[in-house]
């Protein structure tokens, strides 16, 4: 892939945030003989939410047309602003918000990726072009925006081709797109492990295994092995604090694909909790509760459930690694499953649709231990675990920079025999 070089980008207008914003004409006319709730329409994608959890975005439908949608979440209740385009969005287009409000847009055209930043303006939309990255159609080469980046200013893709994966600066650069580095192996995921943007973890394939490595872009995307759990698994990184070290993991290392947890930095191995075993259900932690610096094991983590048919919607559940169970939470109506953020105080914020709310934001605590009551997998408690994980140097070296810049490699887990708690 390479890049097409652009102008530089010319400084935005502040970003305005008139709750509700005005959609454009197309988008009006289109409503009058739309049916159903509108903006409650399903979307493509939940949305996306900063690093700092102060905007949101998704692409949204109305009337059969589909555009962009900024969500301002630090207002006293949380508001929608349309950001349509000059014409309909494809169902295709994927959406990331910026910290300073506006919204970048991936389109796909002509044999191109293009990136452009959309804000309000009055009435309208104000575009800023960013330029694209140039693809080949059919050499199964795929571009995926990465998560939103804990510099809120700067956003990332990963392209992955056939026997390397490119890492792209598409905002914040000077002259559009830039290069950053290029990894060999076919790489998926996107973990930040720091804070400034620097440590990348990705899952890379190659050779028939897949294993979690760290990207370091500041030295040309230079790969340090990060989660090599045995030399026969496939181990992959699912998510991380920066903070506390925590990180969850997916691997078939004990015989069959669980999730375990570990952190970073730290001597002690991977482990597998049995209330993380549920046959039948697939389990996927998508928030960590951050602020715990010196207590990984104590750390809120966020799980949804789902039981495989389709017919019933995914459940909420709560958990820590210092807890030999799950706490089911009530999940909001419309809530977009999988979806969510963790404070530092542990609850979870939760975005949601409905007919008669176009933008929500629902906060559910975490019970701290020993309290909230819906336990689950009380029963699977495993014959090896004693009590919470005493605080140890390897945890207090989860808050060091020197940690996160260089990675230690989680080694192999424990598949058997006694060991800590977890």
């Amino acid at each position: 892939m390479t890049a097409t070089v652009a102008e530089p980008s010319p400084p935005a207008p502040p970003p305005t945030s008139p709750p509700g914003g005005t959609p454009s004409a197309w988008i009006r006319a289109r409503a009058k003989t739309a049916a159903g709730p509108g903006l409650g329409a399903a979307p493509a994608a939940p949305p996306a939410i900063t690093a700092d959890g102060t905007y949101a975005a998704r692409l949204a439908q109305r009337g059969g047309c589909w555009f962009p949608e900024r969500w301002t979440l630090d207002s006293a209740e949380p508001y929608a602003v349309p950001l349509p385009a000059h014409q309909p969005e494809e169902p295709g287009t994927r959406v990331l918000p910026m910290a300073d409000g506006r919204v970048l847009v991936h389109r796909r055209a002509a044999g191109r990726h293009l990136f452009s930043l959309l804000y309000p303006t009055g009435p309208g939309t104000g575009e800023v072009q960013l330029g694209g990255v140039e693809f080949e159609e059919g050499a199964g080469a795929e571009l995926t925006l990465l998560p939103p980046a804990p510099r809120g200013a700067y956003a990332y893709a990963l392209a992955a081709g056939a026997r390397s994966t490119a890492v792209w600066l598409v905002a914040g650069g000077s002259f559009g797109p830039e290069h950053l580095a290029e990894i060999p192996g076919r790489c998926t995921g996107g973990v930040w492990l720091d804070r400034a943007n620097r440590i990348l973890a990705l899952d890379r394939a190659l050779d028939g295994r897949t294993k979690t490595v760290a990207v370091d872009l500041e030295r040309g995307g230079e790969v340090t092995p990060l989660l090599q759990i045995t030399a026969e698994s496939d181990d992959r990184l699912l998510l991380a604090d920066a903070d506390s070290g925590l990180v969850l993991v997916r691997s078939d290392a004990p015989g069959e694909t669980r999730v375990g947890w570990g952190v970073l930095g730290s001597s002690r191995p991977v482990r597998f909790p049995e209330c993380l075993r549920l046959p039948g259900r697939a389990v996927t932690p998508f928030a960590i509760q951050p602020g715990q610096a010196l207590l990984p094991e104590s750390c809120a983590v966020a799980l949804r459930v789902d039981d495989g048919s389709g017919t019933c919607a995914p459940w909420l559940y709560g958990w820590r690694p210092t807890e030999r169970r799950l706490q089911q939470l009530r999940a909001p109506k419309g809530w977009f499953a999988g979806s969510g953020r963790c404070t530092p105080a542990g609850v979870l914020e939760l975005p949601y649709v409905t007919g008669s709310v176009p933008c929500g934001m629902a906060r559910v605590e975490v019970p701290a231990p020993g309290r909230g009551a819906d336990p689950v997998g009380a029963e699977r408690d495993t014959p090896d675990a004693g009590g919470a994980p005493e605080a140890s140097s390897e945890v207090t070296a989860a808050a060091s920079a020197a940690r996160v810049r260089r990675p230690v490699p989680l080694q192999q887990a424990p598949l058997g025999g006694r060991g800590t708690a977890g």
